[in-house]
């Protein structure tokens, strides 16, 4: 084979008409990403891109709106406890699973009822 996939560009996840500014103060405001601002053709759609490093979130809007309760972005997490405890102080219940021995991890969901895992940083 003379290809091969060497990392993902962004994950999308879908979020309701109009509610960017719940997403800028979960995604931003919480979780710490940086709002991108979108290309204008596909800023006319709606939705936010947001970007911390190498890891992309894209949430597009989508009309009759279904959260992701199974499919879900993993993320990596430097000062995990920390972010757990800013999720939980700010009313986002965390989801400890201790399923995958050694792996520090939990689930969350934004504020769409997507669901989003996060895992410690080793």
């Amino acid at each position: 084979m003379t290809f091969w996939i060497t990392a993902i560009d962004h994950v999308q996840l879908a979020m309701p008409v109009g509610a960017e500014q719940r997403a800028v103060d979960f995604y931003s405001g919480i979780l710490g990403l940086v709002l991108e601002p979108k290309p204008t053709l596909l800023a006319l759609r709606g939705g936010c891109w947001f970007r911390s490093g190498n890891v992309e979130i894209h949430l597009g809007v989508e009309e009759p709106f279904t959260p992701a309760k199974k499919a879900h972005p993993a993320l990596r997490v430097a000062g995990y406890r920390e972010l757990v405890a800013t999720l939980e102080a700010a009313g986002y219940p965390v989801r400890v699973n201790d399923e995958i021995p050694g792996v520090l991890r939990c689930h969350v969901d934004d504020p769409f009822g997507n669901r989003i895992e996060l895992i410690a940083q080793p």
